[in-house]
Parts: structure tokens; C-alpha cells; sequence
């Protein structure tokens, strides 16, 4: 077993600053450390943040509460690391060997893993154990793709000269990840940053950081040297914009809010650091009049209420054809209430925090207020704000100022828009910012060509939702306010490396006969050479 990133101790009663002090009979807090340089340490000021589980509320781990001193050794850690001779000298095929190591080490745990994340992050451990089984493939993926770029020789026309390219890595990455998929999510930054070469500050969640820590211990269990992954934690205010601005950082790859996204960008372009953003956005659903309607509801229905619609890849709304609103509520009815009788069924995630879960029912009867119909899809009461739960809804009629209509959602809210034909639709959805995806259900090829070619958007699954982000050599990326760079495939591999040209100039060169002073002779070469 790899060396524990944590240890199980009491509540150490009035220590907690500035988290909540549970009382004496509080049980077993798990208590983790941040990795820096292959060390496991606490916060450098000793600071801590509790881990709420969200789908009690109750505390059960804390994590260090990191600052600006602890990016600092994180970022020394991984710079030490990448110009150290054990990491730059190790070959690409090396690289490989070592994440096959990996991927086998991780095989053996991931129902250990998946038990942690379900707790940290309030997810049902059947939705987390199918895309933690994925990890390992990710880390074989890029095992088998690290010493397969090559670099190009250029053809030229000049004798004896010689262009090639060569791929080499950026240095040290920040990869910051959310709560919702952390592992997940932080594995497709880890496994092609690492096969290009690079070394890695990772940067959880505070909501959910735990596991992260718990695959820290892994990889370094399977054998990467110190200081090639380092995870530090806390609020990102107080670490995650001092490893953004550490003039030290080639490349930040972040996956969250659009305007968290916005805000890194804008200070990594102070010193031009390269950035991969994966945002939110409005997500569109498409159901066109030729798709079967109960086909569609199963899918989108499955799609929108897994974790609770807290994935930014869920559909976040659906254009449904004329008069087509009645018959698909009652197949939504119907195929939400088989799933899921009731709130209190154990399939039914929590929202993850008080906030989250105030925002959402605020805007539920907001868009009452504002004229909408709003649609539960199972009995009982709307939501319960002691477990966090809300009811699956859909929205109709919402008015277009409505915050379901002007922001992400991230909640099992799905608003309903009809349109009376596709023209509609895409003058729409080219209205507002380009989405990260979008998903069109049609039998006819040339419907869903004419949406591909009329509606830009990060990624397409086309006849379902969400899944083409489970395609391990599909790129996947955002364009606009949605993102921009790509994980997954040869494209993820590219987006943590510089492709890097190399010019060789030939024993005699010509240009010789260029230098200064300029007379005749020089006019009529330079002539020569532009004929």
C-alpha cells in the first residue's frame, strides 16, 4: 500500500480555524496532508478545512488550508523536478513504462479510490465506479502514445540545409479540477501532461480534495519520482491564484466556471503563460421531429438527473418541436419517477453545498414569479433543504430574461424551449456565447450535417448527450466562452507540449555573399535568389 496521505485522529477540539469546531462526541475525523516534493506535509500555517460529505453534511476529513507559501514550494518542488536529471534524462519510452505502472497500480485500487470520492463529493458510488474503471485505460492510453510523436523533417530547397520538428515539454503545469469528477478530471490532465514530460502542481477542489490526495499516494506508490506530481489544497483565492500568477508556471489547465476561467486567463496573460480552459455554458439539447420522442426522453432524462445535473457537459436545455411539450412531460413523468420514486431515493445525488442548493430553488421561484410553468417529475415536496435534494423539474416558458436562460444551471433543472423550425434554432443558439457541446437527435444525415456545419460548439454527441466525453482518442475541448484547448487523443498530448522547429545551416552558406558592404554583386544575387 503506498504511503498514507492522511491520518485518522480525533477532532482536535478548538483547533479548527476557521472551520466549523464540531462538538466532543464528533467521530473520527480523517485528517490529510498536502504532497510538495514527495513530502507530505501540512499547510504551512498549520490551517485546515473541513470535508463535508454532501450527501449528510457531516464532516469527515479535514484538509490542509494551503496559502501562498505553500504554492511557492509546490511550484520549487516541480521545477526541481523537471530540471532534475532523473526526469529530463528519462526517455519518452521510459515515460511510458512508468504511467503502464501506474495505470496496473490503479487497476488493483479504484474501488478504494471510488469509495473516498462517493464520500467527498456526495456522488452514488455506482455513478463513480464506471468512470474511475476508465482512469487506468487513460494512463495505458498515453503509456502507448508517449514515444509515438515524432517529430518531421522539412523539405527544403536551399543545399545542405536541414529543418525538423521535435515535441518537448512546457515545463511545470498548474492543473486545478473541480469537485464534481475529481479524480477523473484530474487524470486527463495528469496522464498527457506527464507523458510529454512535464511536471504537475495539482490543485483540487476544496469541496472535494480528498481523493486527489488518495491517488497523490498511488502515484507515487507505482514509482514517479519526487516532486513529478505535487497536490496542494484549500480555497482558491488564497492557493489557486498564487500558482496562476507564479512566473515560474508554463501552462495552467483548469476545468470549472466560465468566469473562474475568464479570471485565469486574463492573469496568465500577463507573462503569456499557455492556459487549457474547460467551461460551462448552455448546453443545448435538438430533438428533431424524426427521432422516436420516448428514445429521446430515456436519454436526456438519464443524462440530465445524473449527479443531479451537476456536469457541465449536461444538457442544459431543450429545443422540442411545436406541440410536442405535452407528450414529452408525460414521458419524462413517467421514466423519472421508474428511477427515481421519490427525494429520498438513494439514486438521487445531493447538491453539493447550502449555496448551490439556495441558488437553484431561488431561481425555480423566480422563473414561478416570472410566468413559468415549472414540471416535477416525481411526488412529494419540491426540495428538501436538509439533505439538499431537489426534485427533478422541467421548465416551461421561462422568460428569456430567466437565469435558466442566461446561465448554467448545474441542478436537475431542465427548461423547455419549443421552435417551429431548425432555422430558429440556430439563429438562437448563435445568439449566445458558442457551447461546450451540443446534441442533436435526428435520423436524417442531412439535418444533423446542416446543424454541425450552422451551430459552432466545443463537442457533439450526436443522438444522446454527454458521451463523446468518454471517448478516450476524441479531442475534447470548449471554443469561446465555453474553453478553448483540448484533452484526450494525440490532441491532448499536443496541448503539454511545444512542437519545437530546429533549423541546421549548411558547412557553406551562400549568404555569405550577402554580408556588408553591399555593391553590384550583391543586387544581382539577391536577384537571383527572388527570381
Amino acid at each position: 500500500m503506498p504511503q498514507p496521505p492522511h491520518t485518522d485522529t480525533p477532532d482536535p477540539a478548538g483547533k479548527l480555524q476557521p472551520a466549523h469546531v464540531p462538538g466532543s462526541d464528533t467521530p473520527m475525523l480523517r485528517t490529510y496532508r498536502q504532497l510538495i516534493g514527495g513530502i507530505w506535509s501540512d499547510a504551512a500555517g498549520g490551517e485546515w478545512l473541513e470535508s463535508l460529505n454532501p450527501a449528510n453534511g457531516a464532516a469527515w476529513a479535514l484538509i490542509p488550508r494551503g496559502r501562498a507559501i505553500d504554492a511557492e514550494r509546490a511550484v520549487a518542488a516541480a521545477r526541481a523536478a523537471f530540471e532534475s536529471a532523473t526526469w529530463r534524462a528519462m526517455t519518452a519510452s521510459a515515460r511510458g513504462e512508468l504511467l503502464r505502472r501506474v495505470a496496473t497500480y490503479l487497476e488493483s485500487h479504484i474501488e478504494e479510490l471510488a469509495v473516498i470520492e462517493a464520500r467527498d463529493n456526495g456522488k452514488r458510488l455506482v455513478d463513480v465506479l464506471p468512470q474511475l474503471r476508465t482512469l487506468p485505460k487513460y494512463f495505458h492510453y498515453y503509456a502507448g502514445l508517449a514515444d509515438k510523436i515524432e517529430g518531421a523533417v522539412i523539405p527544403n530547397d536551399v543545399p545542405g540545409v536541414f529543418n525538423y520538428t521535435r515535441h518537448e515539454p512546457l515545463g511545470v503545469v498548474v492543473a486545478i479540477t473541480p469537485w464534481n469528477s475529481p479524480l477523473m478530471l484530474a487524470v486527463w490532465k495528469l496522464a498527457p501532461a506527464l507523458a510529454a514530460g512535464n511536471t504537475v502542481v495539482l490543485k483540487p477542489s476544496e469541496h472535494a480534495s480528498a481523493s486527489t490526495l488518495e491517488l497523490a499516494a498511488m502515484l507515487e506508490a507505482a514509482g514517479l519520482p519526487p516532486g513529478v506530481v505535487n497536490v496542494v489544497t484549500g480555497l482558491g483565492a488564497e492557493i489557486g491564484a498564487p500558482l496562476v500568477e507564479h512566473p515560474d508556471v508554463a501552462k495552467i489547465t483548469f476545468t470549472g466556471s466560465d468566469a473562474s476561467g475568464k479570471r485565469i486567463a486574463a492573469t496568465a496573460a500577463a507573462d503569456l503563460k499557455r492556459v487549457t480552459l474547460e467551461l460551462g455554458g448552455k448546453t443545448p439539447a435538438i430533438l428533431c421531429d424524426d427521432f422516436p420522442l420516448r428514445k429521446a426522453a430515456e436519454r436526456l432524462m438519464f443524462v440530465k438527473c445524473l449527479n443531479a445535473g451537476q456536469i457541465c457537459l449536461t444538457v442544459d436545455h431543450l429545443f422540442l418541436p411545436a406541440g410536442k411539450t405535452a407528450e414529452f412531460v408525460a414521458l419524462a413523468k413517467e421514466i423519472v419517477l421508474q428511477r427515481y420514486p421519490s427525494l429520498d431515493s438513494p439514486d438521487l445525488s445531493a447538491i453539493i453545498d447550502a449555496r448551490s442548493f439556495t441558488r437553484l430553488t431561488d431561481a425555480l421561484q423566480q422563473a414561478r414569479a416570472q410566468g413559468a410553468q415549472l414540471v416535477q417529475l416525481i411526488p412529494g415536496q419540491p426540495w428538501d433543504a436538509a439533505s439538499r435534494k431537489i426534485a427533478p423539474h422541467l421548465v416551461i416558458n421561462a422568460p428569456p430574461d430567466s437565469v435558466f436562460h442566461t446561465r448554467e444551471i448545474f441542478g436537475p433543472i431542465l427548461p423547455i424551449l419549443e421552435y417551429g423550425s431548425l432555422q430558429e434554432v440556430v439563429a438562437q443558439i448563435n445568439r449566445g456565447p458558442r457551447p461546450l457541446a451540443i446534441y442533436p437527435f435526428s435520423n436524417d444525415e442531412k439535418t444533423i450535417q446542416m446543424l454541425l456545419e450552422r451551430v459552432m460548439s466545443g463537442g457533439v454527441s450526436v443522438n444522446d448527450a454527454l458521451f463523446h466525453v468518454g471517448q478516450t482518442d476524441l479531442p475534447l475541448g470548449g471554443v469561446g466562452e465555453s474553453g478553448m484547448g483540448h484533452y484526450h487523443g494525440r490532441e491532448g498530448f499536443n496541448t503539454f507540449s511545444k512542437l519545437r522547429p530546429v533549423f541546421y545551416q549548411a558547412r557553406f552558406s551562400a549568404l555569405k555573399f550577402l554580408w556588408p558592404p553591399y555593391g553590384k554583386f550583391a543586387t544581382k544575387y539577391l536577384g537571383f535568389l527572388t527570381r
